[in-house]
């Protein structure tokens, strides 16, 4: 196996944690042996576990010794609650490190040059392993806030609901499961009471088949007002911020940890998380429908004027069922 394909595992070892490691990074690692057969695959336990090198190490044992170890990002060179990942390399006499990403952190960064310097060939993947798992927690280090992708749902005029508010269902099932997929790893769910009030969501990943996925997010309701007693956006594990500032929500959320959010809020509040500039991401599910009155998906976001219209750019563009998901960021 070379590094590279070997890369690709350790992002899918990454892809299975992601969600479950916050504040800590979902890293991925593979330790191939001298003759490049697999020996050991780790992932980020959560936080206060082992980094993702330690557990690839640890099963590789001493077939590690003359390898490559593949991580998808820079191996930390502090000792925070675990020793530095780079002291682990050495230790198992791996011979080259196959990088995907640097660590922007600087109290953890210079990862590389370390290993450099005590004699281990370190090269940098071509893969764009910052956009896969990696990437809230690399926006989160470098802007000191959580990243935030504001999902919506809505027709191809537009609307998130029909005239009457009535919005069960605009798109199709194949793009609601994958939505459940993307709540599954993610930190926090975020809605406005608003939206709380009206469609009384559970905010919780489940299969297809209605049950629980393993992996829950914090769910979370902004807004002054409160809730009707007994809705399901009242129990005791739900965080109510008493609050319609974007930056507020996103200070106390990172406060608890919160890497990755998803916003899942009516227009209002996706209005007001544009207008500040606090969506990083937007995940777009258009469905071949029109309502041609109702709703909006987006609601006053602080655009005046055409010169002041918010400009995205497309990652990507696929066909999710029936209905179409584009996928973009700002400009």
């Amino acid at each position: 196996m070379t590094a590279e394909q070997a890369m690709r595992r350790a992002l899918a070892a990454s892809v299975a944690v992601h969600g479950r490691t916050s504040p800590n990074p979902p890293v991925g690692a593979v330790v191939l042996d001298a003759a490049g057969e697999v020996v050991g695959v780790g992932a980020t336990e959560p936080a206060g576990g082992a980094h993702a090198e330690v557990v690839a190490l640890r099963e590789a044992g001493e077939r590690a010794r003359g390898g490559t170890a593949v991580v998808t990002l820079e191996p930390c060179a502090h000792h925070g609650r675990t020793p530095p990942c780079t002291d682990a390399l050495r230790a198992a006499g791996v011979q080259a490190v196959h990088i995907g990403a640097a660590d922007p952190n600087p109290v953890a960064a210079g990862g590389a040059e370390l290993l450099r310097a005590a004699g281990v060939t370190v090269t940098w993947s071509e893969l764009d392993v910052a956009g896969g798992p990696l990437r809230a927690w690399l926006h989160s280090v470098r802007t000191g806030r959580p990243h935030v992708t504001w999902k919506l749902a809505a027709t191809l005029d537009g609307r998130s609901a029909a005239a009457d508010g009535t919005s069960r269902w605009i798109t199709g099932p194949e793009a609601r499961a994958e939505v459940h997929e993307f709540r599954s790893h993610v930190d926090a769910i975020v809605v406005g009471t608003g939206t709380a009030r009206a469609d009384d969501p559970a905010l919780t990943a489940r299969n297809p088949d209605g049950t629980d996925r393993p992996h829950q997010p914090l769910r979370v309701v902004v807004g002054h007002s409160d809730l009707a007693p007994g809705s399901r956006l009242t129990a005791p594990d739900v965080l109510h911020l008493r609050t319609q500032s974007p930056d507020d929500v996103l200070k106390a959320l990172a406060d608890r940890g919160v890497v990755d959010v998803l916003l899942e809020g009516g227009p209002r509040l996706a209005g007001a998380f544009v207008q500040a500039g606090r969506v990083d991401r937007v995940l777009a599910y258009l469905a071949p429908a029109l309502l041609g009155a109702g709703p909006a998906a987006l609601g006053a976001a602080g655009v005046g004027t055409i010169a002041d219209i918010r400009r995205l750019q497309v990652d990507t563009v696929r066909v999710v069922g029936a209905d179409v998901l584009v996928d973009a960021r700002p400009a």
